[in-house]
């Protein structure tokens, strides 16, 4: 037999044996079933030997032995019968060595001939002539290879590699096409039994020196592939022209744009591959996953068959895909197992018992072992595989035209991404991540991300595969893909415009879907995967909305973005998918969650370089994801927090671009809402670390200083406190932090949102916050005040400050315990750390530091720039001390006065007095500004005042208090000199309030008009309801008292014991310092300048009346210690106050017309001043009453204004008059005018004159020559007479003279002897002669019964000098009686003068006072009382000079009256002829009425010698003079006698 083989002979031996078994199974079909079944696998058997072509009759041979060993061993289920059998047959010992040793060298030699073919290559040159592949021997040495490979792989490792080496090598380009399509097919069914491959990996490509079989075939297929897209397939010429006429026609062949290819003819594309002009058909072969092999079952053909065009690329296709499906699945599956076998492994080593805890180990460790080596075969066979798959999937992946391809390819990338992640092999992981990445972005997207990170080293290598040189292919951008969407690249400067084509979509959902499944493994390629997807959603124009979703942004946002439907479709879902892709990431482990945020960290880092220098919309992908994932996290919100709120406020908040900045802010204050309002476990409320952690990065937040940043914490502040206000605890610090640290240069916007932020503080939290917080929630509300952006913020903050207080003073007990508390816990803790505890205002306790704290702020307040927010400061202030002032410990008052109150009084002086003095021309707007408030130092008057008042409102209301305090005077002295500086600073407003303020101390104004006045010493005159009233609270049910509480004190106070401990002495010490300063102000501000200009300042009006209204009150404290020297300084003042002339604009407010006889307030104060002292030196003691001759000089001095005013230094003062009734000229330079003192000396003598009937016998009187010196002053007046600037003034002198004189002169007679008197007499005497025989003229227009009654007040002098002064003649001194007859004689005569003037006209109309002093000068001349011959003389010679006189003037008239004729005389002259004729009566009535015996004989004789006179004027025309002549002639009867006898010696 072994003679005939050729082909022949064997063919013929082969087919008659299937002959014969075919007939043995027909016959044995009913009878022998066995039979039949063996027969028909006899037939089988030798078909399948016939199949192998190699020692045909040898198996045949030793087929017998089959049948038999079926019998007694178990073969593969799997196998189909026959191959079972020889299967059975090769597990035989002696079997497998025939097959080892003889069947393998044999098929490894019928591989020559097709390897060492070369398909092209010329034959003539090689020296043999190389057997050419024959297809049937080629296609049935495969099967058998195939067979041996997959079943004897254990018996034939070696062989094998041969094998796959050689069969390796038949996929070469230069091999003819249908010997490469049935290798392919061949390496097909080796790619679908992964087990057979990793069998492979750990035989050869594990071992050292081994060929690196797995890899080979893994590279081969891949140049496999790209060798049939770089040369063009050479089939049968048949199919080649075929092709030619297919793309000729253009209906198979892709056209240039095969998208348009459905909607030209209606003809269905093919899916293909297309590639630099190549086009190749895909065409289905198979299913997944199973190997079905065309043209390995080709038995009955001999020639080698057409292999339709792409037959082979889609095998090799379909290998790549089962390759990738077989291995992942499996090492997957097996890494699957021993993860849940080593939890329960673990689990139950910890539960067992001590006996089976040695084997327990043992086995773990076996399975450590195992796994170990597990892990190497998983690694090698990824390692050897990944770089060949990649370069072949990736130029598929660009080549394809089909989407089921694509997605494919796109599935096999995604899963060894997976594979090699969770394998922890990153460089081929972040490779094929990079391959999908770039399969998203468009043709030549210049990527950088793609390009710097370690993928990229890979991206641009070229692998090595079998010798040629593969570049990793990037995408060719001629691929016919249908385009669905134009958008923007995402560079720093913008170059034109981009594609996406259907494909990039579709690679992008891969890459979603990739992160979304297998975020877990990524690690570091997130940046890749979040690089390309950042730049996807930028060209497709999708935008963050609020929570970092991302929606389609509108059209308007990319003006080049252009969207076909279909993608417009699908945006939403995409944009879908992007957020579950953070949502998943919160079921990534701690690892994988800090690399995705790593990742988003540096991506948001590369948009905002990119985003610098330009103020184009950034990419905010990164910071929106950072978001959405922080978000999601929230239940771990603590590990990845720092990095998250870090990144978003040190770079992306700090951003100079603004949509950056404004979604990094966004991000971070939706963050910390979310992380407050999360239901954390345990609850933020008792995790206090954990709720400061969410709200620290808030508090960063002011350390940025954009504004928008800025809004937009203060907008989060603003909703959590509206959301969890109640439950921040611990966090309140932080929040109110965050408002303060608002600055002023922060723009209005800003201040207004943190001031409705704090505004909401104040309303609503005060009470939930702890206690601790509200000194800062003082300071907050205070530098709100400060601000000066906005006048009403300022305002209104001062309005909350007081609602705080309002507040304390509620809760004022709750407030105190816990702050107490806290304090001891703090004191403790210092004390552990052995350092001081250090608060302001420390050694006062919590509580009362609190409201130090406030006042303090409010004082802060009271010397701010503007004026409105320091009044409306300083009435808060005084308000706040008023109305809770109670509350504070007794020792905390010191504070307050002197940290609190003074200070601010030194601040507002310092202030006020180095203010600008430049007009302000209008408050800003269109507002106007009163003129007196038009410079800054006005206004700053205003505030000075206002706290001035303050102060001294307290001292007064709170005496009780301050006074126990040990330097009550002290501070009695700095008060004082405040007062004093104020009162003599260059501003009315300040001056006058000042003293108003010095009313206050000395409790001159008491604070409320009420009759239940505690009783207790002047000095605490406090009314008890304002203490009281204060104490209940508006909102209180009960007063809160403390301990030591305002109703215990007065309770204590209005007791027996008088409230003031200090003794009396330190009492009168401070109302000493109070009349030392009024001194002070008094002699400074009454002083007058030495020289004048418009500037100089004059004290007002108002301002000397309170100054001198404050003396009489001050006196009452004062008196036992007054002393002549303290009169004297008075005096001083009362005289200059009274001399300050006043200002013409302001004189018609203060000045009576001129008509008026009125006081000015200023001149009443001064006449009360001297009323109070003579009043209380009256009752005083006796060496008081010294004083009495002080006091009278002072009001003489007053006197004499009403005809001398007096001189304000060098002031030229204008007369009243004048300045009232010229009218002054508008905005001429203000003149300064007297006052009208005349009212007012006036008034002075009314008091002099009344003081004098009181105190005339007084010693001091007497001895300072009182009385002599009110009749100089009045002499001056009385002198003047008609030139007195008012008539009134003389008439008044007059009056008080007499009454003065009836009082004093009986003194004056009582002393004549000690001539305490002598000096005053000549005085007196002068006094009568000035007024009596004035030189001033009467005014033309004085009326008749004017005159008439002005000669009355002339006669009543006369009178008194009858009844008074010379009936005690001689009590008196002789010159006086002397002077006084003259005087008489002076005024009964009229004139001596003979001329006829003006100055005579009026002596001569008063006739009843010549008439009186005639009949005085006669009553005393003929009065027997005369004891001194010169009287008597006097009264003759007077009397003689008279008749003669009258002689002559009768003479006269009766001359001129006959010279005159019809002529009238002049007035004058009848005038006088009257009062001669008068005179002549009176004369004769007198000598009538006197002693006979008095009368000299001479002095008859001169009376009747007129007679003969009297009746020559009988002729006289004038009837006045007729009627005089009438009463003159009467008396002269008594003179008719008839005449006696003549009697001569005795004889008639």
């Amino acid at each position: 037999m072994s003679s005939t083989n050729s082909p022949e002979a064997v063919k013929k031996l082969l087919e008659n044996m299937q002959s014969d078994l075919r007939a043995l199974s027909l016959e044995c079909k009913k009878k022998f079933p066995p039979v039949k079944e063996a027969a028909e696998s006899g037939i089988i058997k030798v078909k399948t030997i016939a199949a192998r072509n190699t020692e045909i009759l040898a198996d045949i041979i030793e087929q017998p032995a089959l049948v038999q060993a079926n019998s007694n061993r178990r073969s593969v289920s799997t196998l189909k019968p026959c191959a079972k059998d020889a299967y059975m047959l090769f597990q035989h010992q002696e079997f497998s060595f025939l097959l080892k040793e003889r069947v393998c060298p044999l098929v490894i030699k019928l591989f020559s001939p097709n390897i060492k073919f070369r398909q092209g290559s010329n034959t003539s040159s090689s020296p043999a002539p190389v057997e050419k592949p024959y297809f049937p021997i080629c296609m049935r040495l495969l099967r058998v290879v195939s067979v041996l490979i997959k079943q004897f792989y254990s018996l034939l490792v070696t062989e094998c590699e041969i094998f796959l080496s050689l069969l390796v090598k038949f996929l070469d380009a230069d091999k003819p096409q249908w010997l490469r399509a049935v290798a392919v097919e061949s390496i097909h069914r080796l790619c679908v039994q992964p087990q057979l491959l990793r069998s492979f990996c750990q035989s050869y490509d594990m071992k050292q020196h081994s060929t690196k079989v797995f890899r080979d075939i893994v590279n081969a297929l891949g140049s496999f592939i790209q060798s049939l897209f770089l040369v063009p397939p050479t089939g049968n010429p048949a199919t080649a022209n075929q092709a030619g006429n297919n793309n000729a026609g253009g209906t198979v062949s892709a056209p240039a744009n095969p998208g348009m290819l459905g909607i030209g003819g209606g003809v269905t594309l093919l899916p293909a591959f297309e590639y630099r002009g190549t086009w190749i058909p895909i065409l289905t072969i198979t299913v997944q996953g199973s190997a079905k092999a065309t043209y390995l079952e080709m038995l009955d053909k001999v020639e080698p068959p057409t292999i339709p065009e792409g037959y082979a690329m889609s095998v090799a296709f379909h290998c790549l895909l089962d390759l990738v499906r077989g291995i992942t699945s499996m090492i997957e599956g097996e890494l699957g197992e021993t993860e849940t076998e080593c939890q329960p492994t673990s689990e139950a080593a910890s539960s067992t018992t001590q006996s089976s805890e040695q084997q327990e180990l043992q086995s773990t460790a076996d399975e450590m072992d195992k796994e170990i080596v597990n892990k190497a075969v998983w690694e090698e066979m990824v390692n050897a595989c990944w770089c060949g798959l990649l370069a072949a999937l990736s130029l598929l992946l660009d080549a394809s035209t089909d989407e089921a391809a694509t997605e494919n390819i796109l599935k096999a990338e995604l899963t060894m991404a997976a594979l090699c992640g969770r394998l922890g092999l990153v460089t081929s992981r972040d490779a094929f991540i990079t391959a999908i990445c770039k399969g998203s972005l468009p043709p030549h997207y210049a990527l950088t991300v793609l390009n710097t990170t370690t993928a990229a080293t890979l991206s641009n290598k070229s692998y090595s595969i079998q010798g040629q040189s593969v570049m990793m292919i990037s995408p060719s951008s001629e691929s016919h893909q249908q385009v669905v969407a134009v958008g923007q690249p995402l560079a720093v400067q913008p170059q034109g415009t981009v594609m996406l084509t259907s494909k990039n979509i579709q690679c992008m959902r891969t890459l979603l879907n990739l992160a979304h499944c297998h975020g877990a493994v990524l690690g570091t390629s997130w940046q890749l995967v979040l690089a390309t997807l950042q730049h996807l959603v930028w060209i497709l124009g999708l935008k963050p909305s609020s929570g970092g979703a991302l929606k389609p942004g509108r059209a308007v946002e990319g003006p080049s973005t252009v969207l076909t439907t279909a993608v417009m479709t699908d945006l939403p879902v995409i944009s879908n998918i992007l957020s579950r892709l953070f949502e998943s990431s919160q079921y990534l482990d701690d690892v994988s969650l800090h690399h995705l945020i790593n990742a988003l960290c540096s991506l948001s880092l590369e948009a905002m370089d990119m985003a610098y220098g330009n103020n184009k919309e950034p990419s905010l992908f990164a910071v929106a994801k950072l978001l959405e994932t922080g978000l999601v996290n929230m239940h771990r919100i603590e590990i990845l927090w720092r990095p998250l709120t870090g990144h978003l406020l040190e770079k992306v908040c700090q951003h100079p671009n603004s949509r950056m900045r404004e979604w990094g802010a966004e991000a971070l204050t939706s963050l910390i809402k979310a992380g407050l309002t999360f239901n954390h476990d345990p609850p933020l409320s008792q995790n206090q670390r954990l709720q400061l952690l969410l709200l620290n990065p808030l508090k960063e937040m002011s350390s940025i200083n954009h504004p928008d940043i800025r809004l937009k914490q203060l907008e989060c502040v603003l909703q959590i406190l509206q959301s969890q206000g109640d439950s921040l605890g611990p966090g309140w610090p932080l929040v109110l932090g965050v408002m303060g640290a608002i600055r002023n240069d922060q723009g209005e916007s800003l201040i207004r949102t943190a001031f409705q932020c704090l505004q909401l503080v104040v309303t609503d939290f005060l009470p939930t916050m702890p206690c601790s917080c509200l000194q800062i929630v003082v300071d907050v509300a205070g530098s709100f005040g400060l601000h000066n952006q906005e006048l009403n913020i300022s305002l209104t903050s001062i309005g909350l400050l007081w609602n705080i207080s309002d507040y304390f003073f509620q809760r004022g007990e709750i407030i105190e315990k816990e702050l107490n508390k806290e304090e001891a816990a703090q004191q403790k803790q210092a004390e552990e750390k052995g350092v001081v505890l250090n608060r302001p205002f420390h050694p006062a306790p919590p509580f009362d530091c609190l409201w130090l704290c406030l006042y303090a702020k409010l004082g802060e307040l009271c010397v701010d720039p503007r004026p409105a927010v320091r009044k409306s400061a300083g009435q808060t202030l005084f308000s706040t001390i008023g109305a809770h002032g109670t509350l504070l410990q007794h020792s905390t008052w010191h504070t307050v006065i002197w940290k609190v109150l003074f200070h601010l009084l030194d601040r507002v002086r310092e202030s006020s007095t180095t203010a600008d003095k430049e007009k302000i021309e209008s408050g800003g707007g269109n507002i106007l500004i009163h003129h007196s408030r038009d410079t800054a130092e006005k206004q700053w008057a205003e505030t000075w005042v206002l706290t001035l008042a303050g102060v001294a409102r307290i001292f007064n209301t709170r005496r009780y208090l301050l006074q126990p305090l040990g330097d009550f005077s002290r501070a009695w002295d700095v008060l004082l000199d405040h007062i004093q500086s104020a009162a003599l600073s260059k501003n009315n407003e300040v001056s006058l309030a000042a003293l108003k303020s010095f009313q206050e101390i000395l409790q001159i104004v008491s604070p409320v008009r009420d009759s239940d006045k505690p009783e207790t010493p002047p000095a605490v005159n406090v009314p008890v309801s304002v203490l009281l009233g204060s104490i209940s609270g508006p909102g209180l049910s009960r007063p809160f008292v403390r301990t030591d509480s305002i109703g215990e004190r007065l309770g204590r106070y209005s007791s027996s014991e008088p409230p003031i401990v200090t003794d009396e002495l330190e009492d009168l010490n401070l109302w000493w310092a109070a009349w030392n300063t009024w001194y002070r102000i008094g002699s400074e501000s009454t002083k007058p300048p030495i020289t004048f200009d418009k500037l100089t300042f004059i004290p007002s009006q108002p301002f000397l009346t309170a100054l001198i209204q404050i003396f009489p009150a001050l006196y009452q404290h004062i008196k036992t210690g007054f002393s002549m020297d303290d009169l004297q300084k008075l005096g001083v003042i009362l005289h200059s106050a009274v001399s300050v002339p006043i200002s013409s604009d302001a004189s018609p407010f203060i000045l009576p017309s001129y008509t008026e006889a009125v006081l000015t307030s200023l001149q009443e104060a001064v006449l009360t001043a001297l009323d109070v002292l003579q009043k209380a030196i009256c009752i005083g003691s006796e060496n008081m009453q010294i004083m009495y001759p002080a006091i009278f000089d002072q009001l003489l001095a007053f006197v004499e204004f009403s005809c001398k005013p007096p001189q304000y230094g060098q002031l030229e003062t204008k007369h009243i008059a004048n300045a009232k009734y010229n009218q002054i000229q508008l905005f001429a330079p203000a003149e300064w005018v007297a006052l009208n003192y005349v009212p007012f000396a006036e008034r002075s003598l009314e008091v002099v004159v009344d003081l004098y009937q009181k105190t005339a016998c007084h010693k001091a009187v007497v001895n300072e020559k009182v009385l002599q010196n009110i009749i100089k002053t009045l002499r001056f007046p009385l002198s003047l007479k008609y030139s007195c600037p008012s008539e009134s003034t003389w008439k008044l002198a007059v009056s008080s003279l007499l009454k003065v004189l009836s009082i004093g002169l009986p003194v004056a007679r009582q002393h004549a002897s000690s001539g305490k008197f002598d000096s005053m007499w000549p005085e007196l005497a002068n006094t009568f002669e000035d007024f009596l025989f004035t030189k001033s003229i009467p005014p033309d227009n004085l009326s008749i019964q004017e005159f008439q009654r002005n000669e009355c007040i002339d006669v009543e002098v006369v009178q008194l000098i009858s009844t008074e002064i010379l009936p005690y003649a001689n009590f008196i001194p002789k010159e006086f009686v002397g002077q006084i007859m003259t005087m008489l004689n002076k005024g009964s005569i009229h004139s001596q003068s003979s001329s006829f003037t003006e100055a005579e006209i009026d002596i001569r109309l008063r006739e009843e006072f010549s008439k009186m002093c005639f009949e005085t000068l006669l009553q005393f001349s003929f009065s027997n009382k005369v004891t001194t011959p010169q009287e008597g003389y006097i009264s003759r010679m007077a009397l003689s000079v008279l008749l003669k006189r009258s002689q002559d003037v009768l003479h006269r008239y009766i001359e001129d009256e006959r010279l005159s004729g019809k002529c009238p005389l002049p007035r004058q002259q009848v005038t006088e002829i009257i009062f001669v004729l008068k005179a002549v009566s009176t004369l004769i009535d007198s000598l009538k009425k006197t002693q006979p015996e008095n009368v000299d004989e001479n002095t008859w004789a001169q009376v009747i010698a007129l007679y003969p006179t009297l009746v020559e004027c009988i002729t006289c025309s004038s009837s006045e003079v007729c009627s005089a002549l009438k009463e003159a002639l009467v008396p002269f009867k008594d003179f008719m006698q008839p005449p006696a006898s003549k009697v001569q010696n005795g004889e008639s």
